[in-house]
Formats: C-alpha cells, structure tokens, sequence
C-alpha cells in the first residue's frame, strides 16, 4: 500500500448531447400558436472564436404579462394556467422560442426572461437575462441591470426583428453576453 494520494476525477462538462435527449416536442411553445401579442424571440449561440454552436440548449424561464411567475414562492401566488417555460435546442443554428413579453416584476424589475445555456465545454450552465428596448425607463431602473458596467449592457438587451427579437449569445470573446452568478 501507498500512501500517494488518489488521482483526481476529470471534470465532466454538459453536453454536447443536449440536443437528443432533452427536447421535446413543444419545448420552444411557452405559450400555445395563435396567442394575441406573441413573438418568436431567437438568435444563435457563439464560441470564442464567433462559431455557431449547434449542439447548445436555451432555457427561458419567465414572468407572464402581468408579472406573475409560475412558482408557489411568487408573493401573489403562483401565476394559474401559464407555464413560462420554454426550452430549444441549436441543432438548427439557432435556438427560437415562441412567448409573450414578460410583465413588471414587483416594483423593480423591468420586464425580463432568464436564460440558461446549456453546451459543451460549460462545466455548469451559463445564465442571462433578455431585456426589451421598448421598456426603457423601466430598464434604467432595474437593479439587476444596473449592476451591470454600462458599455456591457447591450448585450442583454433584444433586438426588434419582423416576428419578434433576436438575442445572440456569445459564450466568449470581445463582445461576451453578461453572465451571472447565481
């Protein structure tokens, strides 16, 4: 017997099989086809070096129109008949899901969706947040948002599209979407 210490376990990360086993068939669907004010919100998701990834996950999580979440801890209580998730893959180039703005959340988050991207590499997900230029003033005065550097806030922020928003993630590199710990 030694007494040499024991090698260590390699790290595992999340991925690259995402894409196979944790879609489903009305995963990008937060809310139902045909939903008044509903938009398609995608983008890609990109390496350091600006590679498409097309083997990343993209969960949202979010606030119905009025703010409401569908969790028992929401104050109000749970928002009834609203899931507010959504979840696609990029094995397409891009991940798309379909959903309606968020509301207010209490008194001081400007509307917002959570994002977690799930891709080889990560040895945990990366999270995000998606705000929307129309809800300005209520951006200047989100607390998360302001906890941000300034010229790095942009990269929360949606882009108008024909049929919604584009919001690319870039996992590295000059241009870095704003992570968060959580």
């Amino acid at each position: 017997m030694t007494d040499a210490p024991l090698p260590t376990t390699p790290s595992q990360t999340i991925g690259p099989y995402l894409h196979i086993g944790l879609t489903w068939p009305d995963g990008a669907y937060v809310v139902p086809e045909g939903t008044p004010e509903a938009v398609w919100i995608r983008g890609r998701v990109f390496d350091g070096a600006g590679a498409s990834i097309t083997d990343a996950l993209v969960e949202t999580w979010q606030s119905d129109r009025h703010g409401r979440f569908d969790h028992p801890d929401d104050p109000r209580g749970p928002a009834t008949g609203w899931r507010g998730f959504g979840r696609s893959d990029t094995s397409a180039g891009e991940f798309a899901v379909y959903t309606v703005l968020p509301g207010l959340v209490g008194d001081a988050q400007a509307p917002h969706i959570n994002v977690s991207v799930f891709a080889r590499g990560l040895l945990r997900r990366a999270l995000t947040r998606i705000y929307f230029p129309e809800f300005a003033a209520a951006n200047a005065a989100d607390p998360v948002l302001n906890s941000v550097l300034p010229h790095r806030r942009d990269s929360l922020i949606a882009v108008p599209s024909a049929d919604g928003y584009t919001f690319d993630i870039r996992l590295q590199g000059d241009h870095e979407t704003v992570f968060f710990d959580v």
